[in-house]
């Protein structure tokens, strides 16, 4: 598929998401970066969230209706294959996108909680490191060096159904980031802090390969990197 196809394509592609059940777990690690912990045991609500991160051929339409610019990378060869993730979105494109998927399909689409993040990565698997267990399966990542983001959806899914959790691109989340964050959360539905200065990101990405999934960062919320994408979610009424 040419660079041309993707810039005009005239299929609207939605995201496809799993239902993702509500509850307690723990969130954190007491053995990771300082910014992790304390481990806490926090509560979500049902979601659907995005059975992968949204891909180029996703976020095409969008940009068809000139929302916004295209990324930097749009028009790269090594990045615009339409079945890759999209990267180089900043946080706000990334919220405009779920706002125009709940004007375009109804509903309430917004980018994750760091809590819904991680709850819905970890695939109901308790502190272990990875969404399959503690260990990444064989051949979930390509052997190096790789030089471009995988196309989404070719390795297996976590207990949840979800694909390239933590693996592909780091993956915005709606909360503000502070290092000392999980000191304060609340129990049921816990957000991050009410401002600041940069947004949470999670997960590795095709760059880094795999993190451990407590691993928390935060980035200037009109950030852009080539190992940057977004997942969505859309609310259960």
């Amino acid at each position: 598929m040419a660079v041309a196809t993707l810039n005009t394509v005239t299929a609207f592609a939605a995201p496809s998401t799993v239902f993702v059940a509500g509850g307690s777990f723990l969130m954190g690690s007491d053995g990771g970066r300082p910014d992790e912990a304390p481990v806490r045991e926090v509560e979500v609500r049902p979601l659907r969230v995005g059975r992968t991160p949204v891909s180029n051929l996703e976020y095409a339409w969008f940009l068809r209706l000139s929302r916004v610019p295209a990324p930097p990378w749009w028009n790269d060869a090594d990045f615009w294959d339409p079945g890759q993730p999209v990267v180089g979105i900043t946080w706000p494109e990334a919220t405009a996108y779920c706002t125009w998927l709940g004007e375009t399909l109804g509903g309430q689409w917004r980018l994750p909680t760091e809590a819904e993040w991680e709850h819905a990565a970890r695939g109901g698997l308790e502190q272990r490191a990875t969404p399959w267990g503690n260990q990444v399966p064989p051949g979930e990542l390509p052997e190096p060096p790789v030089s471009r983001p995988w196309p989404i959806g070719r390795g297996l899914p976590n207990g949840y159904g979800l694909l390239d959790v933590g693996t592909v691109v780091h993956e915005w989340c709606l909360d503000w980031y502070a290092p000392d964050a999980y000191r304060t959360l609340r129990r049921y539905d816990p957000r991050g802090p009410l401002a600041g200065e940069m947004r949470v990101r999670r997960g590795g990405s095709w760059r880094r390969r795999q993190v451990p999934l407590s691993q928390r960062d935060g980035a200037g919320p009109t950030t852009r990197t080539a190992d940057g994408g977004f997942r969505v979610v859309r609310e259960v009424p």
